[in-house]
């Protein structure tokens, strides 16, 4: 199986990378490919009004690294991972312009919605969070968004690896073996038990008819 995996923390020496390069480590020992992907190195600008912003042929005009890793790499990919710091109880602002850019390509103004929906679904999705704070929701709303995204795109939401760390290498000192447990989360990735209940909804291009 192919999985990418996405940090998007600008440390990238900082606590949410390291899980997301021991969650790396897990899919190659299980005998998986991986791609890892910085999200300052695809992405340079937020989400614009697609209605404005698009190229003649129907295009994303921001001249940046997404279009190539989200058709190139994430899109082909089996499994995702994001990983991320806890910002003010949500992911980075990276991460959610990350997704937000997708909306180009799902939109019924892009002339391939249809195609890049379809490879959009179906997918196993998981999460890397290191957090300053230790108490047990702080991490709600990250999880929550992932699993709705999930929900949405009739994917499979595996699972939350979230560790607890300011300082750069504080994970590393964390009791609870964050970097162990993503390591192990990678491994089984592919293979983890993971259901929830998904809701075929048909969508039409616009809130209101």
């Amino acid at each position: 199986m192919k999985a990418m995996v996405l940090c998007s923390s600008p440390r990238r020496d900082g606590n949410s990378t390291a899980m997301a390069i021991a969650v790396a480590e897990g899919l190659l020992d299980a005998g998986h490919e991986v791609e890892t992907v910085h999200v300052d190195d695809i992405l340079s600008a937020m989400l614009r009004d697609c209605r404005q912003c698009r190229t003649p042929d129907g295009g994303c005009a921001i001249d940046d690294g997404f279009r190539q890793a989200f058709f190139g790499s994430y899109l082909p990919a089996d499994g995702f991972v994001a990983a991320s710091p806890i910002y003010w109880y949500g992911v980075s602002a990276q991460l959610k312009a990350f997704f937000d850019r997708m909306f180009c390509y799902v939109a019924a103004s892009h002339p391939q919605s249809a195609s890049v929906v379809a490879q959009m679904t179906g997918k196993r999705i998981g999460l890397v969070l290191s957090s300053e704070e230790t108490y047990p929701t702080v991490s709600a709303g990250p999880e929550h968004q992932l699993q709705e995204f999930c929900r949405y795109t009739r994917s499979t939401f595996v699972g939350v690896v979230h560790g607890h760390g300011n300082a750069r290498s504080d994970i590393h000192r964390d009791p609870s073996d964050p970097i162990g447990r993503a390591r192990l989360f990678g491994r089984s990735f592919f293979s983890a038990h993971a259901s929830d209940y998904q809701i075929d909804t048909p969508r039409s291009g616009r809130v209101w008819a």
